[in-house]
């Protein structure tokens, strides 16, 4: 028995909770995963997983296991990495998980990095709030603002910038907030990322300036807020990704520009781990350099 290949497809399937998905992502079919963890548990004379026919749970040894299987994988993984840096191939899927905005972004940028990586995979997961990154099987994740889960790794990839916009048509009829004080006289379409969605900050160079609104029009994605604003629902606050080429057309105007709203730092959280796979961290660099080269976003 290849004990290390048996010790990344348990670590696989206790990750995805599928012998199927594990398969998947290891490019192997799923009785032989089945037969590689039956193998582990053999050797080591324990049973790791509950099997049902619905459904897998590690079992307390499992569990157990888990840290020492990370460390024995981990180990192997620098060693290779070490003794053929130059050869190496970043191959595999990753699961990245990020905001719709910033998915759009990098989706028109994938192509150029699947193109140097023929082994790469990427499976691109539009979501607003945090993930359960061990149980929903995500090896990166892009947050935006503080992270406060200490047990995962953090990288700061750059700064969020957006706008408070309206339409021309929604302006016609209500008029132009020239202060955070006035907002609070007009529609708001609020996009609500992990939270109420009942406030927005904005800053005037040196503080912070908090208005609390009563929104008609709340959604947890940003696409749908700018939808919604673009026919003239109201103000919001969007991402200079989705609202800059529509100022440029005219169709939305930019508005208070002495008080932009507050930026947020950008993060890519993934699992606690001292050496990345080789297909993470490549997925990795290339989010932090596509960020790097969009001057409202890598400065």
């Amino acid at each position: 028995m290849d004990i290390v290949s048996a010790l990344r497809a348990f670590l696989r399937v206790a990750e995805t909770g599928s012998f199927s998905a594990a398969a998947i992502d290891l490019d192997l079919t799923q009785p032989a995963v089945s037969r590689q963890v039956s193998a582990l548990e053999g050797h080591l004379n324990t049973r790791l997983l509950h099997r049902s026919t619905n459904a897998l749970a590690l079992t307390v040894e499992g569990e157990q296991v888990i840290a020492m299987a990370l460390r024995v994988v981990e180990a192997v993984d620098a060693l290779n990495e070490a003794s053929c840096v130059e050869t190496a191939i970043a191959s595999g899927r990753v699961r990245l998980t990020l905001p719709a905005p910033l998915g759009l972004y990098v989706s028109e940028r994938l192509a150029g990095l699947l193109g140097r990586h023929p082994g790469l995979s990427v499976e691109l997961i539009f979501r607003e709030e945090p993930s359960d990154l061990i149980g929903d099987g995500i090896d990166l994740e892009v947050r935006l603002g503080a992270v406060s889960d200490s047990s995962l790794m953090c990288r700061r990839i750059g700064w969020t910038t957006a706008f408070l916009v309206a339409a021309p048509c929604y302006l016609e009829q209500h008029g132009m907030p020239n202060t955070p004080d006035e907002i609070s006289g007009h529609e708001c379409i609020c996009y609500s990322r992990a939270g109420d969605g009942r406030s927005w900050t904005f800053s005037d160079g040196s503080d912070e300036i908090s208005v609390r609104i009563a929104p008609r029009l709340i959604a947890n994605n940003a696409v749908a807020v700018h939808r919604a604003v673009l026919a003239g629902g109201g103000l919001a606050v969007l991402s200079h990704l989705l609202a800059c080429d529509d100022i440029e057309a005219g169709r939305l105007v930019k508005l208070m520009p002495e008080f932009p709203p507050a930026r947020l730092p950008i993060h890519v959280v993934y699992p606690t781990r001292k050496n990345l796979p080789l297909r993470v961290r490549t997925v990795l660099d290339f989010l932090a350099q596509a960020v790097r080269e969009d001057p409202f976003m890598g400065s």
